[in-house]
């Protein structure tokens, strides 16, 4: 039974994460701590909750991993120490998936708190670096955006499919979850009712982790706020080379995907939120409009977006079942 920490247990993902853990048949989270140190145990929330720890580094030293459900910048020092316990590490805050600490403190507002470890991390999108996480120490677990639009835009681009001059947008809705637990005047619950708009635009903090992984500026990426809690639905505008049809797209992408045990290409249909969620899976279908190809693709955040992801990727790095716990 391998024994792991959540740290930061009291936020949405922490929260996932703990009820994923509890179904797991080879993990179990021995310590459930906040994000802050102290000397008193906060009370739980709800009397499902478990009573979460302060934050005692040392106690680390008896955990196999860590979880990190921490805001970014409060990720790297117990990375840190965690590292120097012999744990391997997954990190869901931002803290290491820009591996350019002048462009995380552009995006960000800060300098990198720990860029020695910037290029260690492994960028930890399972199904296209999944070698990499099973020999890696510290993995950035991707954030939710990112996943819903990599997943399905990669395997083009590696193919070559796409036109090289013509922009790549992605028009992404996500639930108010994505925004973290705290509350704010975006997300509270009489501006979300029964409204729809898009923010962040040109300047959220996921393009660039986007584009780093996708190794394109190319990509057009919008953000809007659905109102409903859990996942996210992207849509993707493609140009493709001459030649290159919808039909091709979704051979290439069933193809890419067809022994991937949480990625479903659709034949025909498109994915919807209700299909998705409370699941690890990223469905994904392809049409043609036009001259355009549409892709559309569907994620729970806090799972295959932030938690569900984050498990699938320690469960590689610490040598068991890929799907144990999320199936």
């Amino acid at each position: 039974m391998k024994k792991v920490a959540v740290v930061g247990a009291s936020g949405y993902t922490g929260r996932e994460l703990l009820t994923l853990i509890s179904r797991h048949r080879g993990m179990q989270a021995t310590e459930v701590m906040t994000a802050r140190p102290g000397t008193q145990p906060e009370p739980p929330q709800f009397p499902t909750d478990p009573i979460l720890a302060p934050l005692d580094l040392t106690r680390l030293k008896s955990c196999d991993g860590v979880f990190l459900c921490t805001p970014h910048g409060a990720a790297s020092a117990i990375a840190t120490a965690a590292l120097e316990h012999g744990c391997k590490v997954v990190d869901l805050s931002a803290d290491f998936r820009l591996r350019d600490p002048k462009l995380y403190a552009e995006v960000y507002g800060s300098p990198h708190p720990a860029p020695g470890l910037l290029q260690e991390a492994v960028y930890g999108l399972t199904e296209h670096a999944r070698a990499a996480v099973s020999k890696a120490r510290l993995v950035a677990n991707p954030g939710c955006y990112p996943t819903s639009v990599l997943l399905p835009v990669l395997p083009l681009l590696q193919r070559g499919m796409l036109d090289d001059n013509a922009p790549i947008i992605a028009d992404s809705k996500s639930g108010t979850s994505g925004a973290g637990k705290n509350p704010g005047e975006r997300t509270h619950f009489g501006n979300v009712h029964e409204n729809f708009c898009a923010y962040g635009v040109g300047v959220h903090r996921h393009a660039p982790e986007i584009r780093q992984e996708a190794g394109t500026q190319r990509i057009v990426f919008t953000p809007h706020l659905l109102p409903t809690f859990r996942g996210i639905l992207s849509t993707i505008y493609l140009t493709p080379k001459p030649g290159v049809t919808a039909d091709a797209i979704r051979v290439c992408l069933h193809e890419r995907y067809a022994h991937e045990p949480f990625v479903k290409v659709y034949a025909q249909g498109w994915p919807e939120l209700k299909c998705v969620q409370h699941s690890n899976h990223c469905h994904m279908a392809v049409g043609a409009s036009g001259p355009l190809v549409v892709m559309v693709s569907a994620i729970d955040n806090l799972v295959k977006g932030a938690s569900g992801q984050a498990l699938q990727n320690m469960n590689v790095m610490l040598g068991l079942p890929e799907t144990e716990g999320l199936q």
